[in-house]
């Protein structure tokens, strides 16, 4: 992280009181300056302070990054910044540690185990420490499908979470023959307050650590109702919503916008902002450019940034194009039509990921590369290594995929957007050959909880949930998904095998590297772009505005 900078204090301004007076004539009654049109008092609000913005693609839908809902909408670029992962994904995909929230022991065995200790000076912004039932809250959201709406893939490697409440220590065991992608668990926004949750459900935390060890349904139900709902930010609960980051929530306005403010209780070094506004998509930044002190921006590609012009004098925008880590990908339901990997592979057999990609980057005014795998970003060594298998299933097959002739197939994306619309667009064309006919059923809210799925109930008995989507196209970062994998870089011969386990099984269909547009103002020192989940924002408690801003 970049050393603590001095933060920026602006000047303040004063009317002098004679001055007032000759305007208003009532010396006695400065309020009297303010009126309206008809001389009377007036009484708006007076104007916010220009602030240091943050434009996203991001609904900022929800704070709840583990949630299905947070894992469609990247809602780790908020909430990041609240709730801070165990290790920090940096811009070139190093894994940081955060010693100021916990410290991490691995040891080896044929069960592997992690032992962490949480840092004692940790708080939440309400001044309750942070614990183990935290950790063991999110560990469980992902491995009790049938109550939490969870998107936590490698919750699946974990045999167990030892935690006894109010610890600051605690032990993960994975099962064995797994773990080796560890240091990826905890992800940002995925260790959520326990005990403002325990509160909602009228619980202590001795309680809720009783019910989540024996898995009790009956008492985690409501729990489970607040993790999955409680963070949506349309209905801010400040009380259940408290950080243990570098950044709390100040206030949630009515068009998405959210303004974030320093956290005073956060043990680490004090953010250099006192506040940052965050505008979700869909804002008019043109129109409400006057509001920011300074912009800067982390937009998928295809965004407009026309409200930048490079010629206008004092202009301090800069724009850069950069082909991302995440591999934007269908996420195939695994219900109905697609119950089977052989249908599955059919369906993957009749897309052609070049003209895909083409058909993203036509949109985005940048080019992308197809991609054929999904454990490895574009351009890196374990991708190269790799290009067999990728090439293996760029192309189309009408052999294979006609054994899905006379279906259709019905993809969801997070909408509206011209780019992924124009990707269901190819994937129809090169699908209809094989008599597959492709739907694009996007709407504003499509999210992965819409998937037709195969799953469980709260009781464990088997159902499929009924999904008015087969397939869902989201960008996903490579190395947090997949439970069934347990391989890294490192090992390039068995990265690649576990690359042709996934093209058996066919749980996503690769399509190509992630645009991302990215705005920032040279007024602004320590940015550091970065294509991960949290995006631009990875560092934002370090940003740091110039003088005379």
């Amino acid at each position: 992280m970049a050393d603590v900078l001095l933060r920026k204090t602006g000047p303040s301004v004063r009317i002098p009181a004679r001055l007032c007076a000759a305007l208003c004539g009532a010396l006695l009654f400065i309020a009297a300056c303010a009126t309206s049109p008809d001389g009377a008092p007036d009484d708006s609000p007076p104007a916010e302070p220009r602030r240091l913005t943050l434009a996203t693609s991001s609904p900022l839908a929800t704070t709840n990054a583990a949630g299905l809902l947070g894992a469609s909408t990247s809602a780790d670029t908020l909430a990041g910044r609240l709730y801070p992962p165990a290790f920090v994904h940096g811009p070139s995909g190093q894994q940081i540690p955060n010693r100021d929230l916990v410290t991490a022991q691995p040891l080896p065995g044929p069960e592997p185990r992690v032992v962490y200790t949480i840092n004692p000076e940790a708080t939440y912004s309400d001044g309750a420490p942070v614990t183990c039932t935290d950790f063991l809250l999110s560990y469980k959201a992902g491995t009790l499908p049938g109550l939490f709406d969870a998107f936590l893939p490698l919750t699946a490697q974990v045999k167990n979470l030892e935690c006894a409440a109010g610890s600051r220590e605690f032990t993960v065991i994975f099962n064995e023959g797994t773990g080796s992608r560890w240091r990826y668990l905890f992800g940002p926004g995925t260790v959520l307050p326990a005990h403002a949750i325990a509160a909602k459900a009228d619980l202590t935390e001795e309680e809720l650590v009783t019910a989540l060890t024996t898995e009790d349904v009956a008492t985690l139900r409501p729990v489970a109702e607040v993790w999955n709902t409680g963070f949506d930010l349309d209905n801010f609960d400040p009380a259940l919503q408290v950080s243990s980051g570098p950044f709390t929530i100040d206030r949630v306005d009515g068009d998405g916008t959210v303004l974030l403010r320093r956290n005073e209780r956060f043990n680490g070094d004090p953010a250099e902002p006192e506040s940052v506004l965050v505008w979700p998509r869909e804002t008019d930044v043109a129109a409400r450019r006057d509001e920011a002190s300074a912009i800067l921006a982390d937009f998928t590609g295809g965004t407009p940034v026309g409200w930048i012009q490079r010629d206008e004098p004092g202009n301090t925008a800069e724009v850069e194009y950069v082909t991302g880590v995440r591999i934007e990908q269908l996420v195939l339901g695994d219900g109905g039509v697609l119950s089977t990997p052989q249908n599955r592979a059919a369906f993957a057999a009749c897309i052609s990921q070049p003209e895909v990609a083409e058909a993203s980057s036509k949109v985005a005014g940048q080019p992308v590369p197809p991609m054929g795998v999904r454990l490895s970003p574009a351009g890196s060594p374990a991708t190269d290594h790799d290009r067999p298998v990728a090439d293996a299933h760029l192309g189309v097959d009408l052999t294979v995929a006609r054994a899905l002739s006379g279906t259709t197939i019905r993809i969801g994306y997070l909408g509206p957007d011209p780019r992924f619309a124009a990707m269901v667009e190819a994937i129809r064309m090169s699908c209809e050959p094989a008599g597959i006919t492709v739907i694009d059923a996007s709407s504003d809210g499509s999210t992965l909880g819409d998937l037709v799925r195969s799953s469980y109930d709260e009781w464990w008995n088997p159902r499929v949930t009924e999904g008015t989507l087969d397939a869902l196209l989201v960008a996903l970062v490579p190395e947090g998904e997949y439970g069934s994998i347990n391989v890294t870089s490192d090992d390039l011969e068995e990265f690649r095998a576990a690359e042709e386990r996934l093209w058996q099984d066919v749980p996503t269909i690769p399509l190509a590297a992630e645009p991302r547009t990215f705005v920032v103002d040279r007024n602004v020192g320590n940015v550091v772009v970065n294509t991960g989940n949290s995006g631009i924002g990875w560092n934002m408690d370090r940003w740091q505005e110039s003088e005379g801003q």
